[in-house]
């Protein structure tokens, strides 16, 4: 027995036309899921593309900030090893003012010289200088006085040195420690 829907078929449309009416009635809700599904999955996309950008920003910044704090961890170990080496070249150079006459011209303490030197080379080469301080202004980011003394001459000008200053790559490592004219 026909159905109406049957009839309707019949009456109306070809069989494959029908047919193909059935099938684009069928795929519009599928195609309208797609099409929702699709752009779920495009926000999701966005969404996740921002997060890595700022996840991968993020680490470029922590790359930044590690590699200046490990610059002044650097820096700052720097320091205190000059500062220790410097102790020892000052007694060093205590002892070669003291030295007797009767070696005076000796090979060996040439020697000790030679030492002396490659020393003072080698802490160039890294970066530390001693401050050239005798005779010259008192500047306080670079001296600190010790003794005031009565003497002919500018006031502020350093007569003596009694502990040489010294910068690490243009800063101060430790000022000089002087004698100036009052």
């Amino acid at each position: 027995m026909p159905t109406t829907n049957d009839n309707q078929k019949n009456q109306s449309l070809p069989d494959d036309a029908w047919e193909k009416q059935q099938q684009q009635q069928q795929q519009e809700p599928i195609a309208h899921n797609c099409e929702a599904e699709l752009e779920k999955c495009r926000q999701l996309c966005e969404e996740y593309l921002e997060g890595w950008k700022r996840c991968k920003a993020d680490f470029l910044n922590f790359k930044k900030e590690e590699a200046q704090r490990f610059k002044e961890a650097v820096a700052l170990a720097k320091t205190h090893w000059a500062l220790s080496i410097l102790s020892v070249i000052d007694n060093w150079e205590r002892a070669l003012e003291h030295t007797p006459p009767d070696i005076q011209d000796s090979d060996w303490l040439f020697g000790i010289q030679q030492i002396e030197n490659q020393l003072k080379s080698f802490l160039k080469n890294e970066g530390i200088e001693e401050i050239k301080s005798q005779n010259m202004l008192f500047n306080p980011e670079l001296h600190e006085v010790v003794e005031q003394t009565e003497a002919e001459g500018e006031s502020g000008t350093i007569i003596a040195v009694l502990q040489k200053g010294y910068t690490i790559n243009g800063r101060v490592l430790r000022p000089a420690k002087v004698r100036v004219i009052k």
